[in-house]
């Protein structure tokens, strides 16, 4: 059977403060990110990552530079037909410039949370984080 071929494009924002990043979990698995997700139809990047970011944590960020745009493929099944999703990651660096802090109430993440890098490192971490961890020499 042929699979199903997708492509999905995100954005997302790299927060650090204090030798800290700012992660979210999903909901579904045991599985660290960077905030952010889907770009809506006609959205632009920027604009989707301060939404994702204002959505998954409570925060208020300013975008910094691009840093990254990373490519993976997922391979799966979705209602027993296989599935080629083609993930296409858009990560800016950001600053929080307000907000408060808190756990998304009802979407695909169930926490928010600043973590020591230290401890980011052995988390169980999504594709987007592993990328941008192993860009981090410190």
């Amino acid at each position: 059977m042929e699979p199903d071929r997708r492509t999905r494009v995100g954005a997302y924002v790299l927060c650090e403060r204090s030798g800290e990043l700012l992660l979210v979990r999903f909901r579904s698995v045991d599985r660290w990110t960077l905030p952010g997700g889907g770009i809506d139809h006609g959205e632009r990047p920027e604009d989707a990552a301060v939404r994702e970011v204002a959505e998954e944590t409570g925060l208020v960020v300013e975008l910094g530079p691009l840093l990254t745009i990373d490519s993976t493929m997922w391979h799966h099944e979705r209602h027993g037909r296989p599935r080629e999703t083609h993930a296409l990651h858009v990560v800016y660096a950001g600053e929080v410039i307000g907000g408060q802090l808190r756990d998304e109430p009802e979407g695909s993440t169930d926490r928010a949370a600043w973590v020591p890098l230290d401890e980011a490192r052995q988390l169980p971490a999504s594709t987007i984080l592993k990328t941008v961890l192993a860009l981090r020499t410190v």
